[in-house]
Order: structure tokens, then C-alpha cells, then sequence
């Protein structure tokens, strides 16, 4: 979905009345930190002070502790080339990390990075967030998925819409303060999403944050949100981007 799609579901009159309209921000830059290049960035989160990333691609999936002040891994463990890693969550002392189009699900002990089990994911795996009960799992649909992280079975589903229109391409996802926080891919908008209802309560716009870094690849896309709940900080990233950004949101009049 393109940036004027979006603008337009955003603005349009689908539901006729300005109070449905999601809110809109923007965004100031309040520190830069590095972000190694050549990853492929498909998952990111941040807890307990640490930071964790899962990349993609065949061949270079990996799963990593990152050192947020160098952006130097580490710890991490890479994926046999067969699988394309994507979305990441952790819950407790255990990493979850989904693949693309294997249908594989890897979860790993935090402190060691060993393999302790895997799921199967019926889905294609873009992203996954943790809501303290369910993980939450997109597909690059507009529907989110709320699943049970011991089996991983599904236990229930939502459409997402923006002023009464499906939203698709949901990719890299963070739960904050209630919502689901969701990258649209290949664009530069993030939406705050209501978890119940599936409604976007908010856009984040990002437009020009991608100026500010190096690029390493006609791929690389604005992918990757992290929230440090104890300090309240908003970290946000991109697919092949040299930096990682903190950033702090500036609601826009509409």
C-alpha cells in the first residue's frame, strides 16, 4: 500500500464521521544509535534492558542480542539457509522466532540461545507481539492472529480496518500500552491498532526518517518497532538501515 493509499483511507469519508478517523503523528529523533547494515531486519524488541533482533533472508536469518549504544552483536544464532527468519518475541526465558513460508516456529532459551522446541505455524509468519497473555501473529493480511504461546494454537482472530477498509500488509508488530503496533510494509506509516476491535486508532508517520541513515539495498524499508516499557522509550528501525532511531511522537492536526 502506497503512502497516498494510505493517506486516502486515512482521510477518506468510508465512515462519514471525523470522529472515527484515526489520530495522525509525526515524530522527532531524540538519539541515533548504529544498526549493522547488512541486516535484513524483520523482528526487534527491547526488554529488560536488552536489545534482540531477528533478521531474514536464506542464509543469513539469524537471531541476535544486539549492544544498543555500538549496535554489535553479542550473542546470537543463525538459521539453516533453508528457512527465512522473520517476526520475534519473548516471553519469560524463552525467544520465539518465526520463519516466512516454512511454517516453522523456533523457540530458544534466552540466556543460552539453544533451541528448546519448535511450533507449527499454519500461516505465513511476518510479525509477532506478546500481549501478556497471547502471542499476537501477522501474516501480511489484514487479519491479526491471537495465539496460545504453549502450543501455539490459534485462539481467536480480528480484521483490521482503517475507516471501514481492510488494511493488509501488516508486517513487524509491537504491543504498547494496550495497542498493537504494526509496520505497514513497504511504507513509512506504523498503526496503532485496537487489539479488540481491530480498528487503527492512530498512523504513525514516518516520512523522512530514512533520509537520515544509510541504505544498503533497494530493500530497505522502514521494518522494526521496540518499546523499553521502564523507560518509556520508542526505538524504531529499517530493513538494511545503518542506524536504529529513538524517536518520540508529535500528534499532527488533521
Amino acid at each position: 500500500m502506497s503512502r497516498l493509499m494510505l493517506l486516502a483511507l486515512l482521510f477518506g469519508a468510508a465512515s462519514g464521521l471525523a470522529a472515527q478517523q484515526p489520530r495522525l503523528y509525526g515524530y522527532e529523533v531524540v538519539n541515533t544509535y548504529p544498526h549493522e547494515i547488512t541486516a535484513f531486519t524483520q523482528g526487534l524488541i527491547f526488554r529488560d534492558g536488552e536489545l534482540w533482533e531477528g533478521t531474514g533472508k536464506n542464509g543469513l536469518s539469524r537471531l541476535s542480542r544486539i549492544d544498543l549504544e555500538s549496535g554489535e552483536a553479542l550473542q546470537n544464532v543463525a538459521l539453516a539457509s533453508r528457512y527465512f527468519g522473520e517476526g520475534i518475541e519473548l516471553i519469560g526465558d524463552r525467544i520465539y522466532q518465526l520463519t516466512w513460508r516454512a511454517h516453522m516456529v523456533f523457540v530458544y532459551d534466552r540466556a543460552s540461545l539453544e533451541q528448546v522446541t519448535t511450533h507449527y505455524n499454519a500461516r505465513e509468519g511476518w510479525g509477532l507481539a506478546w500481549d501478556g497473555e497471547h502471542l499476537i501473529l501477522s501474516d501480511g493480511s489484514a487479519s491479526l492472529q491471537f495465539i496460545d504461546p504453549e502450543g501455539f494454537t490459534p485462539v481467536r482472530e480480528v480484521a483490521v480496518t482503517i475507516n471501514g477498509q481492510p488494511l493488509t500488509l501488516l508486517n513487524e508488530l509491537e504491543y504498547i500500552d494496550g495497542e498493537v503496533w504494526a509496520n505497514v510494509w513497504q511504507t513509512d506509516f506504523i498503526v496503532r491498532i485496537d487489539p479488540d476491535s481491530g480498528v487503527v486508532n492512530a498512523i504513525v508517520d514516518l516520512s523522512g526518517l530514512s533520509d537520515r541513515t544509510e541504505l544498503g539495498s533497494s530493500e530497505a524499508v522502514l521494518n522494526g518497532i521496540a518499546w523499553d516499557a521502564g523507560q518509556e522509550r520508542l526505538f524504531v528501525t529499517g530493513k538494511h538501515w545503518a542506524h536504529l532511531f529513538e524517536i518520540e511522537l508529535v500528534e499532527r492536526a488533521q
